[in-house]
């Protein structure tokens, strides 16, 4: 296996599985911290804030209906002659879903690697501390057209069967041009809710080009459940074209030359990303949900620490 350097941006337009498996030694500095109680029934390495009855004793609030009658502090309660209950804090195992977008509109990038590439090692990254975490790993893998449901296991096979499938979607994509028939990304997020399992932490790694109030609503109905974390995946040309350049694009089939000296061509083309990207931080806002912004141009794993390094998450 060929040595990588982890603190490089990648490279290329396509990914290897070679790649995908080594890159199990950099994911050691990342931890995915739970942000919400967690409501599995099945006990793990994660100290989350699940309430429940467990072996910690986490402090004592007025009794509720449905709480536990096992767990009333009685001598609290007939001191001050209203019912109290005892909350714990226990350890926990929970799921982790990727929702990985290799859509057509991921085929594209500037100088070190495609968005499709950059995003997959994001998530083979992220797979590989949650099975260090003892976690349970599952992932909905998708394109324009198809996608590949993978059932959250803890198990090094499950990771690989996922990461597999991240490669597949991957070597199919030969143009930034979507089919005309392309589902968008609500109907994918609609079909996450189905797979991820309330208290479940979810990583949607995407660069949410078609992003409307669809999608807002599946988003808002998935962290009402689940701890969410938004991936944007984007590369610098989308966000600022060089000055006073003739640049050549192509989808693989055809070529166009940009003249970037137009100014209100740039203008233009630089506030469709500002509205993109302010949209997708006021959606953020709202839902109290991380995002994340990843591009081509650095390596995917100082960006993760950001978010998810070990010291970010003590913070």
């Amino acid at each position: 296996m060929k040595q990588m350097d982890f603190r490089q941006p990648a490279e290329g337009a396509y990914v290897s599985l070679e790649d995908l498996l080594g890159l199990r030694f950099a994911s050691r500095e990342l931890q995915i911290k739970p942000r919400k109680q967690s409501h599995s029934q099945m006990s793990g390495g994660v100290r989350t804030r699940f309430r429940g009855r467990g072996m910690e004793f986490e402090e004592v609030r007025h009794y509720q209906a449905g709480d536990d009658i096992r767990s009333i502090d009685w001598r609290v309660t007939a001191r001050t002659q209203v019912p109290h209950t005892k909350l714990f804090r226990e350890e926990r195992e929970r799921p982790v879903i990727l929702m990985l977008d290799q859509r057509a509109s991921m085929f594209f990038g500037g100088q070190f690697c495609f968005k499709s590439v950059v995003a997959a090692h994001a998530a083979a990254l992220m797979g590989w501390a949650a099975l260090d975490n003892n976690d349970r790993i599952g992932a909905l893998v998708f394109n324009d057209q198809e996608e590949r449901d993978i059932r959250p296991k803890r198990s090094r096979h499950t990771l690989l069967s996922v990461l597999q499938a991240t490669q597949e979607y991957n070597l199919r994509l030969n143009s930034p041009v979507p089919p005309a028939n392309a589902i968008p990304l609500a109907q994918r997020l609609s079909d996450l809710r189905r797979i991820a399992k309330p208290g479940s932490a979810i990583m949607i790694i995407s660069d949410f080009h078609d992003i409307d109030e669809a999608c807002d609503e599946q988003l808002y109905k998935l962290a009402r459940h689940g701890d969410v974390s938004l991936l944007n995946v984007s590369d610098p040309l989308e966000v600022h074209l060089p000055d006073d350049l003739r640049l050549t694009v192509t989808d693989g089939q055809r070529r166009r030359t940009i003249d970037t000296s137009n100014r209100s061509f740039n203008q233009s083309f630089e506030q469709k990303f500002s509205s993109h990207l302010e949209h997708l931080q006021t959606l953020a806002g709202q839902l109290a949900l991380p995002l994340l912004n990843i591009s081509t141009d650095q390596a995917p794993l100082l960006q993760l620490q950001t978010l998810f390094g070990k010291q970010a998450c003590r913070r």
